[in-house]
């Protein structure tokens, strides 16, 4: 038998998914690609953004972060192109073609090109001054006018605008943080959960303002106040904006690849070209898009074995993620449905001497939704109920007090 000819992979895109795709590859023993050709427009190979607020913070230093030792990409022949992003591909030529000008020729070529914040779509955005928290640059330059200003303003009460506030007030900074919503995390915590963490940090030191938002970034050349919908004026001398993510899919797009909100693919994640795939915050499967690490995890390991011609047993299903962090110390676990509805029963317990709380959404005896706030140790327990539907009749009356008494229940 002729022994199948190596192919060429490219990759544009190098964040934490590309990376976990990269590692896939490269366990598998005969994966069939050589060489395997990275191409990113970030100045360093794939880091972990996940710490990048312990960073800001100052807890972490920046060169903790990397995912893998340069000599890990040599050992497996893999050729990365730092800070120069590809701009464009020509499909009936297999080739694509960087910032630069550098051409790279391809069999397979995948895109993992990630999102960017979200315009406002505000007067005054484009003032110096106001900028996003999405990667190490930014993190740097948040450092930077953190040691020469005093004032800043956070807008969007998710992960990342937390994080962002947390971390500059933790440098020293007077941070207020928007949010349009009725409570903090608003799409993984219920209103008490919210109403919780919001108090905690208030007595850290952040200004909270929930169900506000900006109208208006004011200043001639550099931002100076911010304008709200109750005409007050928030004086800052820096806005940074972390109010969701745009996929970024303009290169698939211009490549004429099917695109919605996102750039499409299938469940083996094949966009509409053969030759070209897509994984991570910039893909779009059916109505869905991603903007959490742990799904792009699961579209690489499905991606790398669709690469090596596994076609039939691995196809991506999205799951319920479950969220589990700690903001300012504080930890915090969603799983499921955070609100209920006309279907679920609510079972809460909260302590607070302990400053602990939970809410179980229940539906025909089957866990749908865990909220916990203070002590998360069983989280991942409560999410595995949700994932397999598992009859709690058995232990309903203890669930509140975890694994060890649900189980003795049962």
């Amino acid at each position: 038998m002729t022994p199948r000819q190596p192919q060429k992979l490219v990759i544009c895109g190098h964040g934490m998914v590309a990376q976990r795709l990269l590692e896939q590859l490269a366990d598998l023993p005969d994966h069939g690609f050589d060489p395997i050709v990275v191409l990113s427009g970030e100045p360093a190979p794939a880091y972990n953004r996940i710490l990048l607020s312990s960073v800001l913070a100052g807890e972490a230093p920046a060169d903790s972060l990397a995912l893998q030792s340069a000599d890990w990409f040599e050992r497996h022949r893999i050729r990365c192109r730092q800070g120069d992003p590809v701009v464009g591909i020509d499909r009936q030529r297999r080739q694509v073609v960087t910032a630069s000008g550098h051409e790279e020729s391809y069999d397979r070529l995948v895109l993992a090109t990630g999102s960017r914040p979200a315009s406002l779509g505000l007067p005054g955005e484009d003032l110096s001054g106001v900028m996003g928290f999405r990667d190490l640059r930014d993190t740097e330059r948040l450092i930077r006018i953190s040691q020469r200003n005093r004032r800043a303003v956070v807008i969007g009460g998710g992960f990342l605008g937390l994080e962002a506030a947390e971390g500059l007030r933790r440098r020293g900074m007077a941070v207020t943080l928007l949010h349009r919503a009725s409570h903090l995390l608003n799409r993984q915590l219920d209103a008490v959960g919210g109403e919780l963490l919001a108090r905690a940090l208030t007595e850290r030191g952040l200004t909270i303002r929930t169900a506000t938002k900006p109208v208006a970034l004011l200043g001639n050349r550099r931002v100076r106040a911010v304008q709200l919908d109750d005409d007050t004026l928030v004086s800052t001398d820096l806005v940074v904006v972390a109010a969701g993510i745009t996929p970024n899919a303009e290169l698939a797009r211009d490549a004429g690849l099917a695109c919605g909100r996102a750039i499409r693919v299938d469940d083996r994640l094949r966009t509409s070209d053969p030759a070209i795939f897509a994984l991570g915050e910039c893909c779009q499967i059916g109505e869905h898009t991603f903007g959490l690490v742990e799904p792009g995890y699961q579209q690489a390991d499905v991606l790398a074995r669709v690469l090596t011609g596994d076609h039939h047993q691995h196809r991506f299903q999205a799951t319920q993620v479950a969220t589990g962090l700690k903001i300012s110390g504080i930890p915090i676990f969603s799983c499921g449905q955070t609100e209920a509805d006309g279907d679920t029963e609510s079972l809460v317990w909260q302590d607070h001497d302990s400053n602990r709380y939970c809410r179980f959404l229940i539906r025909n005896n089957r866990l749908t939704g865990a909220v916990l706030f203070g002590e998360t140790r069983d989280g991942p327990w409560y999410a595995e109920r949700i994932r397999q539907g598992d009859d709690i009749a058995a232990f309903r009356a203890n669930l509140a007090f975890g694994r060890a008494y649900c189980e003795a229940a049962a």
